[in-house]
This record gives structure tokens, C-alpha cells and sequence, in this order.
């Protein structure tokens, strides 16, 4: 009996290492949060081009599921955009992983579903974008734990040493293009958020 039929947007998280006749990724959609999609891999000697799905690629897809609910196969695949301002930089490449595998091991409730997919597009695009990805990693950081619906603003904020509350105002508030912190101050910033967020909440950090 064939399983479901699913057709939705999605962003990758992570491509695992292929098999012989598949590949698969973790993606993050809006409607279903995390899934691992498998890809059957092209016969060697086929003329057919298949799409080469890349990290970070934001696709259009039609997944099958298995009658059993346990898997889904993608059917088709269409390229939506392409973050390649990501592997341009080394830095950005490690903080957008980060941040990607941070969404995996936290994706959530349902009804979270859709503003993580929204915070992730616009994570990938500015770490696609900016020369400052250590900025990126903590605004996006930040945001998904207030999402999440962690009172940061309320706790988190007045419990900063005094010098370095304007200092995670403009970070957190500021556009990236206006921003002039040290790379020294977003790296205390960024420790003092997630001790916090282990100290207080059941974010698995890693």
C-alpha cells in the first residue's frame, strides 16, 4: 500500500554520507519541523541531471512517505535559493553549521514550527551575506530562545554585569550593518547567553 504523499518547502540542516543508491539529509520545513528525507542516487550510466542538494539549500519538495510512517523519499526536488555566500568564508561556514545543528537537536513543538523555519532563512541569508557571522550566530541564537518562549528580556538581560547591558542591547537590536562590537565583546556576550540557557532552559546547547 503506498504511503503518504507530502509536498513542502524546506531548508537543509545536514546531508549524511551516501549509500550505495541513496542520499540523505536532515531538512527543517514549516509545516512538519524536522524530517530526514532519503534521495535515490542516479545509475551510473543514466543521462538524467539530477539537482545536487547542498547544505543550506532552500528546496521545494515532493516527499513519499512509507505506509508505516517511518520514512519519506524524495520524489522531486526544485531549488529555491542558494546560500553560496556561506562557503565563501570559513567563519561563516562553522557558525551556520552550528546554528543548523542547534535547530536539529532543538526543533521544537509543532505550533513553533513555522517562525523557526522563518528565523533559519533569515539566519542563513545574513551568514550568507555578513562579514560579521559571530553577530549572526548570537542574534539568531538569541531570538530562537525567545521564540522558544524564554523571558531573556526579563531575566537574562537584567542579570548581566551593568557594563554589558547596552552592549547585548545594540547587539540584539542594532542591523548588522551598523554594528562595530569586537570580536572579543560578541564572544562574552555569546558565552554569557548560553550559560544562561543551560543554567535555565532545556536547550541542548550541543
Amino acid at each position: 500500500m503506498p504511503g503518504p504523499s507530502l509536498t513542502t518547502d524546506a531548508l537543509v540542516l545536514r546531508p549524511w554520507p551516501p549509500t550505495d543508491a541513496f542520499q540523505s539529509f536532515s531538512i527543517f520545513t514549516p509545516g512538519h519541523g524536522l524530517l530526514r528525507i532519503h534521495r535515490r542516487l542516479p545509475a551510473k550510466k543514466t543521462s538524467v541531471t539530477q539537482l545536487a542538494i547542498d547544505l543550506f539549500d532552500e528546496l521545494s519538495l515532493l516527499l513519499e512517505g512509507t505506509a508505516s510512517g517511518d520514512a519519506w523519499f524524495a520524489k522531486e526536488a526544485r531549488l529555491l535559493h542558494r546560500h553560496a555566500g556561506i562557503g565563501r568564508r570559513y567563519e561563516s561556514l562553522q557558525q551556520a553549521s552550528a546554528f543548523a545543528a542547534l535547530v536539529a537537536r532543538n526543533p521544537g513543538p509543532s505550533e513553533s514550527h513555522p517562525a523557526v523555519y522563518t528565523l533559519l532563512r533569515t539566519a542563513f541569508a545574513a551568514f550568507a551575506d555578513s562579514d560579521r557571522p559571530d553577530i549572526v550566530y548570537l542574534k539568531s541564537l538569541y531570538c530562537f530562545a525567545r521564540d522558544e518562549g524564554h523571558p531573556l528580556k526579563q531575566h537574562w538581560f537584567p542579570a548581566l554585569p551593568v557594563s554589558d547591558r547596552s552592549l547585548a542591547v545594540t547587539l540584539i537590536n542594532q542591523p548588522l550593518a551598523r554594528q562595530t562590537a569586537s570580536h572579543a565583546d560578541v564572544a562574552r556576550l555569546h558565552h554569557l547567553l548560553e550559560a544562561y540557557l543551560r543554567e535555565h532552559t532545556e536547550i541542548h546547547l550541543d
